[in-house]
């Protein structure tokens, strides 16, 4: 994936393929999200501006951009081994308890790529909220990025709860719960950056 080009990529999506689906693209939203951080850190490096709190933005927003393709991967990947878990044979009782508890495993292993991608949208809003006061008043592309951490934050807490009803270990669904559920402080957080952005650029 990392090395695929956009249109072979949108091709596999648009393909009647349950991989990549939902999960990857929100992954990708949020590389996309971190990569405008980077940009719009990367025009906010003059002496006006706050040197320190703009180049652990630039760091930290390269960082994520690099990690969320992974998660696009991983979510991939993991949605393959659900797949392959329902195909499993269920003409006997151990092969059905086999089969049964394969599922639910794998559905666990589903759960974390999104999981992971919940924390880095938290960590996203963090930093658009950190280089917003600092920023480039001219580079209105942190809006866009506020906006693509929101896509991702709702994206993930659905496939969160997608494979909730799935999974048999109740520590790691309440885990998985509390998680899901940090996506309206998210898109709280992330609306505000981009009502900010819009009466900025109004004035």
């Amino acid at each position: 994936m990392r090395d695929e080009t956009i249109g072979s990529f949108l091709t596999r999506l648009a393909a009647r393929s349950a991989a990549p689906g939902g999960g990857a693209t929100g992954a990708l939203h949020a590389a996309q999200a971190a990569a405008l951080l980077a940009m719009v850190a990367r025009y906010s490096d003059g002496p006006r501006h706050d040197a320190e709190t703009v180049g652990r933005v630039r760091a930290a927003a390269d960082g994520l951009a690099d990690e969320a393709v992974d998660l696009a991967a991983a979510d991939s990947a993991a949605f393959e081994k659900v797949a392959a878990a329902y195909t499993l044979p269920r003409d006997t009782p151990d092969e059905k308890a086999a089969r049964s508890a394969a599922i639910a495993e794998s559905l666990g292993g589903a759960a974390r790529p999104p999981a992971d991608l919940m924390a880095a949208a938290v960590r996203l809003v963090g930093l658009a909220e950190d280089l917003l006061p600092v920023a480039n008043k001219n580079v209105i592309s942190i809006a866009a990025a506020a906006a693509a951490i929101s896509a991702a934050a709702v994206t993930a807490r659905v496939n969160i709860e997608a494979n909730l009803p799935g999974i048999r270990d109740e520590p790691l669904a309440g885990e998985l719960r509390a998680t899901a559920a940090l996506a309206d402080g998210v898109t709280d957080r992330a609306d505000r950056v981009i009502t900010a952005v819009r009466e900025e650029i109004s004035k």
